[in-house]
């Protein structure tokens, strides 16, 4: 009887379980029909209703920083590092790794130096909250570039830095929490020298042994994909490498976002080469809809699990962190272009401002501010001063950067130039079908009967296509400049795959192609 009554609570706890998870997908479903009418970022959107929801019936959330690290960071920070393209990734990786090391690094010292002298607390203190909350996560702005076609170099510097200093952020955390508390327990700290030391010595171990794990098994899975021609068994060993490589770099006490990180930029760069097009479509959406999924639920938890009441008597010193977060952003972006360009590496100005105000911090620094130990003295005001600068990095900067990305002259597609890509992009695939079905009527493999019936419906949906291409081009001649710019491009495309086919072919040597690419690539970007 003790038994049958254990698995009825077991189940009565799974099925309570997958309800609220319905429930919640339910919501954010709704709340992404109802953010299409708004101006207002999606992810925003999430906190704002979570918060809502809070006001009127308080929930019960064990927001965990195990459940958020292990379940929902691999597949958000998958999915972008599996589309970053390693050439565009090299040619910024200068300003990307000058902000997610030093960045982090310089951020760290003048958030905790300034919230240690404004807030009371100890300097070790200050430093533990200035490395949670070094870490961006620029979800809902590079949504927004995604949407409003800003410029791809501008994309690219936020994602790689957010991807790397999530690792940075952590491995550097996890130091300083365990200086505070040796500090605290009185313990035999040594020499500061050695102290440094020791800490550098960590840090690069941990760092690097992530990019080892991470690269290592993203070769592995990627030689995988290559010699197997089914998308199930190709989707299914992408999870295994989100998921695993996190899960055994954290084994070996390396750093799980670095590995993932690793493991998605080189997956992402050579499995596709070995993958059907099937494959590839079925493999980005999966990813797609698993990081939109996961995404969607965090940025809910966030909202749901903010109380509101709870961070009134902290305004002061949550304004205080807040000062530091945007004061530190500014001196680290500013100072670490002018490095950058230095270096030949060019960060416009405009660029610069996005990326001090683009500068959102979320699920990253929850987790990392929920994992504060019951020992640490002042886990509750971090926590709550954490709360505060995510809210207000989301809600005052993620629904300002639309203003000023079109203050700055950043957004590339207007409304009439969607509408343009749209009919553009409808009669582009109407007419790669005609030409795919005609191939597999010339090889045999449809008959002349069924080539003519579809043969006819397709032509008829390319004339259709064309004549609403021509009306929009007839009513706004200027859109005429896009249409070029389209040629132009395909052209530069087709450039780029005839030097692949050369080199493949041995027509000419790597270091020719490279250059040729590199020529043909920098055309592209302007």
């Amino acid at each position: 009887m003790t038994a049958r009554r254990v698995y009825l609570a077991a189940m009565e706890q799974f099925l309570a379980t997958e309800t609220l998870v319905i429930e919640l997908l339910l919501v954010v479903s709704l709340v992404a029909i109802g953010v299409r009418r708004l101006r207002l970022p999606y992810t925003v959107a999430l906190v704002i209703v979570g918060l809502l929801i809070t006001f009127n019936q308080e929930m019960k959330l064990e927001l965990t920083p195990e459940l958020i690290l292990a379940l929902f960071v691999p597949p958000l920070v998958f999915e972008a590092a599996f589309h970053i393209e390693f050439d565009r990734l090299r040619d910024n990786l200068v300003p990307i790794l000058l902000l997610a090391i030093p960045g982090v690094l310089l951020t760290t010292a003048i958030v905790g130096l300034i919230v240690s002298a404004a807030a009371g607390v100890s300097l070790s203190t200050g430093l533990v909250f200035g490395a949670l909350i070094a870490a961006t996560d620029p979800v809902a702005v590079v949504a927004l570039f995604r949407a409003v076609g800003a410029p791809k170099p501008l994309t690219v510097i936020v994602e790689g830095e957010s991807l790397f200093n999530d690792g940075t952020a952590i491995v550097l955390f996890n130091l300083l929490l365990a200086a505070a508390l040796a500090s605290a327990g009185g313990g035999e700290a040594g020499s500061l020298p050695a102290q440094i030391l020791a800490a550098v010595i960590d840090f690069l171990r941990v760092a690097a042994g992530g990019v080892i794990v991470g690269v290592s098994m993203g070769l592995v899975v990627a030689w995988l994909i290559g010699r197997i021609d089914d998308y199930l068994i190709e989707t299914t060993l992408t999870t295994v490498l989100a998921f695993g490589t996190y899960l055994i770099a954290e084994r070996l006490h390396v750093s799980g976002v670095l590995a993932v990180v690793s493991a998605g930029i080189v997956c992402g760069n050579v499995g596709p080469k070995g993958m059907s097009p099937t494959t590839r479509i079925v493999l980005f959406n999966f990813w797609e809809y698993l990081a939109f999924v996961a995404n969607s639920l965090v940025f809910l938890l966030i909202g749901l699990d903010v109380n509101i009441p709870q961070m009134l008597p902290y305004l002061l010193p949550i304004g205080i962190a807040v000062a530091a977060v945007i004061a530190s952003r500014a001196l680290v972006i500013y100072s670490i272009s002018w490095l950058a360009n230095l270096g030949g590496r060019r960060v416009p100005l405009t660029y610069q401002h996005v990326l001090f105000w683009g500068g959102l911090r979320g699920a990253i620094s929850l987790a990392l501010a929920l994992s504060l130990p019951a020992s640490f003295a002042d886990r509750d005001l971090l926590r709550v001063m954490t709360f505060g600068v995510v809210l207000f990095t989301l809600l005052a900067q993620g629904t300002t950067m639309s203003p000023l990305l079109r203050r700055l002259g950043l957004i590339q597609r207007e409304e009439l130039e969607l509408e343009y890509e749209r009919r553009h992009g409808r009669l582009m695939a109407v007419r790669a079908a005609r030409e795919r079905v005609q191939h597999l009527t010339r090889a045999g493999m449809i008959s002349a009967a069924t080539w003519d019936q579809v043969s006819e419906h397709l032509d008829g949906r390319i004339d259709e296509a064309s004549q609403s291409q021509r009306e929009l081009l007839e009513e706004h001649p200027h859109l005429r400049d896009e249409e070029r710019d389209d040629a132009r491009r395909e052209g530069l495309r087709a450039e780029r795959a005839m030097l692949a086919s050369l080199s493949s072919g041995g027509v000419i040597s790597e270091r020719v192609y490279e250059e040729l690419v590199s020529e043909v690539d920098a055309k592209l970007e302007e």
